[in-house]
């Protein structure tokens, strides 16, 4: 248990995670500083799908998903891009992250991706309350849509590790499918409906909306680059800055892709990969979809979002420092209109972000061993945005001394 002699807090990232992490240490009663180089809610935070899933339980490595990394590699308009001068760097955790595939490991991964999860829609109505944007979430079906019908069966692996979960599915044929999405090409036959769900009409302004309540509550921002972290004499932490040198007394790292650059000089090395997502906002897409579509033949995610048809996904792999290859968002453009023939695809606005990935599909969370006042907050794959309030409250409790209702063994910092 942490030995908190202290009621300030210093949150490092002021992403989704480092947001929901300052609202609930302000609940508790913490004096609260958030520190990141770039405005609040920005990065993978503001550039998201905006499925808000309770459901997700399901890690990006599966048994067998070897096989179609080559193809997806090759294919330039594939859901999987590498840089080839990466590779060396890239390949250690690559293996690693085909090894947590393994079939005997999903079980462990799969309960720890649904217990950070659950709670997640209900969480984020409880923060956006009392901000006047409580309607940027939205209520939400997850469709899965196939152009072959026989895609949609539940007997499939991942779907059956929804249904031990208690997800609630639905197969829908082509009919009911298009009396749901309209807009759906009729080229897609069937669906998944994944029930139960919400989705964020604007992600970026949900973050902004709740770093304003925290700001309301007390919280204070600086806008600065963090370089390195330095334990002090006195049991606190250093923080090398663009502003120089801040003292602060107990620090959580929710530095996202960063946070394993950060803590590396302290000995603790993790297989954190940034992985790199893009999308294309459509600002005039002359139609309007009613939930979030997956596609999943493309491996991305399209839905409408007060700035336009928002579609999102794709994973590239080439380190943190290398500038964005837009031609990777520019692939939406083709894949969206496949989904949805009627679209207007001229007016497009492109974006990249980077996505803190570990092998496992799970974040670090909770104190990290040997280094007092020190907490870990990152690494959350795909799911940063529904992690993060379920995130914050683990923080805010461990901080406070206080053990959570659950197991955050499948989080430590050390289990790699």
């Amino acid at each position: 248990m942490p030995d908190i002699s202290s009621r300030n807090v210093t949150v490092l990232g002021a992403g989704i995670v480092g947001i929901c992490t300052a609202l609930s240490l302000l609940e508790k009663g913490f004096v609260v500083e958030l520190i990141d180089r770039d405005q609040p809610a920005e990065g993978a935070s503001h550039g998201n799908a905006g499925v808000v899933s309770p459901w997700s339980s399901v890690p990006q490595s599966l048994p067998g998903l070897w096989r179609s990394i080559p193809k997806w590699v090759l294919d330039p308009e594939g859901p999987v891009a590498l840089r080839w001068a990466y590779l060396p760097k890239f390949l250690p955790w690559a293996i690693k992250f085909l090894q947590a595939g393994n079939l005997d490991h999903l079980p462990a991964i799969g309960d720890a991706m649904n217990a950070l999860n659950r709670p997640n829609v209900d969480l984020y109505r409880r923060h956006l309350n009392g901000t006047g944007h409580e309607d940027l979430l939205k209520d939400s079906l997850y469709v899965h849509v196939f152009r072959n019908p026989a895609g949609a069966d539940l007997n499939q692996l991942g779907w059956r590790m929804r249904q031990e979960r208690g997800v609630p599915l639905e197969v829908v044929n082509a009919g009911q499918l298009h009396e749901i999405e309209p807009a759906l090409s009729p080229d897609y036959k069937a669906a998944v409906l994944i029930k139960d769900q919400a989705r964020a009409l604007d992600p970026g302004a949900v973050g902004k909306a709740l770093f304003e309540k925290a700001r309301g509550m007390g919280a204070t921002f600086r806008q600065t680059a963090t370089h390195r972290i330095v334990p002090s004499q006195d049991g606190g932490w250093i923080l090398q800055t663009d502003d120089g040198e801040l003292a602060v007394e107990n620090l959580v790292v929710a530095a996202g892709a960063w946070s394993a650059r950060l803590l590396e000089p302290l000995g603790i090395k993790v297989p954190l990969e940034a992985e790199r997502g893009y999308h294309l906002v459509f600002r005039d897409p002359g139609i309007t979809l009613n939930n979030s579509i997956m596609d999943t033949e493309g491996k991305f995610v399209t839905s409408s979002m007060l700035a336009g048809v928002r579609s999102a996904g794709t994973a590239e792999f080439s380190g943190l420092d290398t500038p964005p290859d837009y031609r990777r968002a520019k692939v939406f453009k083709r894949l969206t209109k496949r989904l949805f023939p009627d679209i207007n695809v001229e007016d497009a606005e492109e974006w990249m972000g980077t996505r803190p990935s570990f092998p496992d599909s799970l974040p670090c969370i909770g104190e990290i061993p040997g280094q007092p006042n020190l907490f870990a907050a990152f690494g959350h794959s795909h799911y940063g945005f529904g992690m993060a309030p379920n995130t914050g409250r683990i923080v805010a409790d461990i901080v406070s001394g206080h053990t959570p209702n659950m197991d955050l063994s499948p989080y430590r910092i050390d289990r790699f």
